[in-house]
């Protein structure tokens, strides 16, 4: 059996749902950021995560092992953010929406994110087109009025919150 096409492999991938976050590094006076929708939880102990980030990214040489990185889940008030991040807008014409601060690394944190993962980076692997980076969690924040925004079939989705 081949291997699937990457056009087949691809629109499998986008009937994977999955959040969508702004990831950050560099300071408040010089962020760098990105949209990612590959990003996921590795293990609990210690509390680990990894994002993929394109090889191709102008934002690439901004992570390196040792480096902080904030993983910011946008919440569904935010998918402007999201194609700001993603567009070929300058860092600092996307940093100039949202509201940013830090937490204990000193990557750029996004207050009105659904959460946000403050890390250091522990680990980079190169595979195929992209860099798994993994960022060793140093402090977290969370939001729970705001609904989260999902990536779905290349449409974007609000997810409600429960209210108690």
């Amino acid at each position: 059996m081949s291997a699937p096409q990457t056009s087949a492999y691809r629109d499998a991938m986008a009937r994977l749902g999955a959040a969508v976050n702004v990831v950050t590094t560099g300071t408040l006076e010089n962020p760098v950021g990105f949209t990612a929708s590959a990003v996921c939880s590795v293990t609990d102990t210690p509390p680990t995560l990894l994002v993929c980030l394109n090889r191709t990214s102008r934002a690439r040489e901004s992570f390196h092992i040792g480096a902080p990185l904030c993983v910011n889940v946008l919440s569904s008030a935010q998918e402007e953010l999201s194609g700001h991040f993603a567009s070929a807008n300058s860092m600092a014409e996307r940093f100039a929406l949202g509201h940013w601060d830090t937490l204990a690394t000193g990557a750029p944190a996004l207050q009105e994110a659904v959460a946000s993962f403050d890390c250091i980076i522990s680990q980079i692997v190169e595979v195929g087109t992209h860099s798994v980076l993994f960022g060793t969690v140093q402090a977290l924040r969370s939001n729970d009025e705001a609904d989260g925004l999902a990536y779905f079939r290349r449409a974007y989705h609000i997810l409600k919150r429960i209210l108690p």
